[in-house]
């Protein structure tokens, strides 16, 4: 089971250090980076899922709209792309109900599936969990299996859909996917290590992966993006590191592997056999 996934935010929205939100200042690059991505799923007739921000869908819903006309599932990503952590309970419940709701008056359905910006969802606030099946949602792939800049769950110890059960109900979880090299868990269906390893690499390691979720932004594949030059020396590295040949690279990666959206892959999937983890 291999699952598309898309955070669609700005090449702006990858500043978590200086918490500066004034982003009606910056050049939008949004439109052409995600029609690019449309196009090509368009033409191999491939559906994915698009974790989408409420800023976006405040700002552009031209976007948003887009997305759902080519029938894809559209997903929340937070309304501010803050991290996770650094919100209150309550302050979580507000931002997310806020982007959850953008999304759905510009859909006109329901949206079911969250995940957090920079996986930010760790053992300090898994009240999160709770909070979203609160506000609706069905869906979660938010849980990062092992150690990240700005999150992680490597106690969870699951690279496969499992459930996690509160006592508000019952999320399914869709997890990111690790590979062990050299004795450490990395991620190479997204981001930098995407655009890092050589293909033949990451065929390899899809090959040998039962369970993949991928994570890709439109600024991955974008070129022309201005540097945010205040990141620190290895977050830039990762934010910008083989942008030049990554669409290429992700063309190759639609061909030789078969792919489907979240609620696709739900339907494939026997929950009742499946891992629980009870908060």
């Amino acid at each position: 089971m291999r699952l598309l996934t898309f955070d669609i935010e700005d090449w702006y929205n990858c500043d978590f250090i200086d918490n500066d939100f004034n982003w009606d200042r910056h050049e939008v690059r949004i439109y052409d980076s995600v029609q690019r991505i449309l196009d090509e799923l368009e033409r191999r007739k491939i559906r994915g899922t698009f974790f989408c921000l409420g800023w976006l869908a405040e700002k552009h819903p031209d976007v948003i709209k887009s997305i759902d006309q080519y029938g894809h599932h559209i997903g929340c990503h937070s309304y501010q792309h803050e991290l996770s952590f650094r919100f209150t309970q309550n302050e979580f419940e507000q931002d997310t109900n806020k982007a959850k709701k953008l999304l759905e008056d510009i859909i006109g359905k329901e949206v079911n599936a969250f995940r957090a910006p920079g996986f930010s969802i760790t053992s300090k606030n898994l009240h999160c969990f709770e909070t979203l099946l609160e506000l609706g949602f069905k869906y979660d792939a938010s849980v990062f299996p092992a150690s990240h800049d700005y999150g992680g769950l490597p106690e969870f110890g699951i690279s496969e859909p499992f459930i996690i059960e509160t006592k508000s109900g019952i999320l399914k979880e869709f997890p990111m996917n690790v590979h062990q090299v050299f004795n450490k868990n990395i991620v190479f269906s997204g981001g930098g290590f995407f655009r890092l390893l050589p293909y033949p690499l990451i065929k390899k390691f899809t090959n040998d992966t039962e369970y993949l979720m991928t994570y890709f932004h439109p600024r991955d594949f974008d070129t022309g993006q201005p540097v945010i030059k205040s990141l620190p020396a290895m977050r830039k590295f990762k934010s910008y590191v083989g942008i030049k040949g990554a669409f290429k690279k992700f063309n190759r990666y639609l061909s030789d592997f078969n792919f489907l959206d979240i609620e696709e892959a739900d339907k494939q999937i026997d929950w009742k056999n499946s891992k629980i983890i009870k908060l």
